[in-house]
């Protein structure tokens, strides 16, 4: 198996990884004001699969174009594009909890939003 089909599938799976724990902690963020904290390892963990699987698939890119005679070729950087933005919105929503001591829900929901299209591009640019 090439190097980029490796490193396209360790991509997939890191923010594959990283979409299921961030489902979870939405849906404790989700409860209102009487959820509990969301606990730091877990808010880490999510981070540094996100971060991991975009740097994966920023690798992948690197290589031979693929998907050309499908039509998908541009969905690899379409797919790291969104998921770049996501991360900064992520960041904001570090900001936003360490600085301002506040929750920061519609940058959750654009973090949420830009990641999972990020993650079916992926899918879509995968499964061709």
């Amino acid at each position: 198996m090439p190097f980029g089909n490796v490193m396209l599938t360790a991509a997939f799976a890191g923010l594959a990884a990283a979409v299921a724990l961030g489902t979870a902690l939405a849906i404790i963020h989700l409860r209102g004001r009487t959820a509990p904290a969301i606990p730091w390892p877990l808010r880490t963990l999510h981070a540094l699969l996100g971060i991991g699987g975009l740097a994966c698939l920023l690798l992948s890119l690197r290589g031979p174009p693929r998907g050309l005679d499908q039509g998908v070729a541009s969905f690899g950087a379409i797919s790291a594009g969104l998921i770049a933005v996501a991360a900064l919105a992520g960041l904001g929503i570090l900001f936003m909890h360490v600085v301002k001591k506040r929750r920061a829900g519609s940058l959750i929901g654009l973090h949420a939003t830009l990641a999972v299209a990020g993650f079916v591009i992926l899918l879509a640019y995968l499964s061709a």
